[in-house]
Parts: C-alpha cells; sequence; structure tokens
C-alpha cells in the first residue's frame, strides 16, 4: 500500500504574496492576522490600497471636529503607515500612482465610494458616489492598473476579497473584481479572503499573532477603537479582534479562458 502525501497548502511553496484591499484599515481588519502569519515564515508581503477611504465615518473625538476630507486622507495615509510597520509589510503601494498605475498614464486618485447600510451586516452602493469614485471608474481602467503592479512585483500569490466583497461594500468588490482579472490574466493564482470555515478553503487559525494584529489596529483610532480584545467601530458596532481567515484559491476552471476584454465584460455583468 502506498502511503498518502498530505495535500499541500495553499501557502506552500509561496514566496511573495500581494493583498489587495479597498481602504486603509481593511488590511488589518480582512488579513491583519494572516499577513502576520506570512511574514513570520519569511514571505515578502506586500500591499495595495485602492483608496485613501476619504469618505469614512470618524471616531468621536479622534481627530478634531472641523476634519475635513483632505485633512481625512492624510490621517488615513498615516494611520496606514503604521498599521503597514506593525505587521510587517515590505511595501505598501496606492491604486492610480506608480507603479500600480498603466504605462504613459497620468497619476490617478480613486476615491472612496461610500456606502449604505442594507441592513446589519451587509453594505451597498452609496447613491452619491463622486465619478473618481472606485466603484464607478471603468473596471477595465481599475484592471490595468493592478495588472501593472502585479508585472512590476511578480507575487507567487494574490489575496483580496469573495465575490461579494466580504460584506458589500461596492469598494472591496471592485478591487475584488480587478484584482482576479488582472491576476488571470498574468497567470498568478488568486485566493478569496472567507470569514468562516468551508469545506472548499483552507483555513489558519493565527491566534498567535493576536498582539501584532491589535498594534495595528491600534493605528487605525480615526476608524475604530480598541477595547480590551473587542474593535469598536466609529458606528458603534462592536465584535472581538480577529485573526483567524480562510482562503479559497479561484481555480483557473472556476475562470473562463476569456480574453482580458471578454473577462472585463464578464465581471461588468457580474
Amino acid at each position: 500500500m502506498t502511503d498518502l502525501l498530505p495535500t499541500p497548502g495553499i501557502l506552500d511553496g509561496v514566496s511573495s504574496v500581494l493583498f489587495a484591499h479597498a481602504h486603509p484599515d481593511d488590511e488589518t481588519l480582512a488579513s491583519g492576522g494572516l499577513i502576520a502569519e506570512l511574514v513570520a515564515r519569511g514571505v515578502r508581503v506586500t500591499l495595495l490600497t485602492a483608496s485613501r477611504g476619504e469618505r469614512g465615518e470618524i471616531v468621536s473625538g479622534a481627530l478634531p471636529a472641523d476634519t475635513d476630507a483632505d485633512a481625512l486622507t492624510r490621517a488615513r495615509e498615516n494611520e496606514l503607515a503604521g498599521a503597514v510597520a506593525a505587521l510587517g509589510i515590505s511595501a505598501q503601494y496606492w491604486l492610480g500612482e506608480q507603479p500600480a498605475r498603466a504605462a504613459g498614464l497620468p497619476l490617478r486618485r480613486y476615491r472612496d465610494s461610500g456606502m449604505e447600510w442594507i441592513r446589519p451586516g451587509l453594505a451597498g452602493p452609496a447613491g452619491d458616489a463622486d465619478a473618481d469614485a472606485l466603484s464607478v471608474v471603468p473596471l477595465d481602467q481599475v484592471v490595468d492598473d493592478v495588472a501593472a503592479l502585479l508585472a512590476f512585483e511578480q507575487p507567487s500569490l494574490v489575496i483580496s476579497y469573495d465575490s461579494d466583497g466580504g460584506y458589500g461594500h461596492p469598494d472591496h468588490v471592485r478591487i475584488g473584481e480587478a484584482a482576479l482579472a488582472a491576476s488571470v490574466t498574468a497567470g498568478i493564482p488568486y485566493a478569496e479572503l472567507l470569514e468562516t470555515q468551508s469545506d472548499a478553503a483552507e483555513w489558519f487559525a493565527l491566534s498567535g499573532h493576536h498582539d501584532r494584529v491589535t498594534a495595528a489596529l491600534r493605528c487605525h483610532a480615526s476608524q475604530l477603537t480598541v477595547v480590551g480584545d473587542d474593535i469598536v467601530h466609529s458606528g458603534g458596532q462592536r465584535h472581538p479582534i480577529g485573526t483567524d481567515v480562510g482562503l479559497r484559491i479561484v481555480e483557473p476552471a472556476d475562470v473562463p479562458a476569456l480574453s482580458l476584454r471578454d473577462l472585463r465584460e464578464l465581471l461588468d455583468q457580474h
């Protein structure tokens, strides 16, 4: 009888991972424990952030009462820099700025699209998103900018959201779509982040990185407060600090072998 070999894990043999997230703080909230685990394994971790989160609701008292969108932008840029350092991320890039910008094009700043709660735990598009908001800009342009960064970094794995963006935020959905399209076109494996265990996913129990994740969360003081082992968001929602996460590889068979143009059109219809 031949001994059965263990099933390879998603992260086996991975030397570099690029995370694609929508706003500052998403990297820590959605994947902080996994980032810390990868860094501990000696994997190069890079982060693509799509917008500055200009429309994020501010924690009461965290910033001056007259803070405008520009001031909030600067604050969130600084907060992200702190979280990046706390998690040990090697490099952080802004979508629309080189090297995450298609060749020959001027700098573009993708804006936070905003959101509205449809029901508890499920968000939908805001009715007043700007023309340069991430979810409003044509998908093919977003894909081209993500593709430029993939060509620059050449990661062995890309990680972003599942098809509903975790909880429906339109910016999460859009950066996930763009990261998937760019990854498929480049031939780079793409893994979805999952919040619950599933037979189709590999689950990572990462409570050993609780302190590092907590330190990164504290950097995002304009958006959340750490109270003991809980996170309290600006809107008052409270939940335990999470470190565990699931990953599911989107297999090539799950994505039609289409041209980039056709793939974009497919995602636009999604």
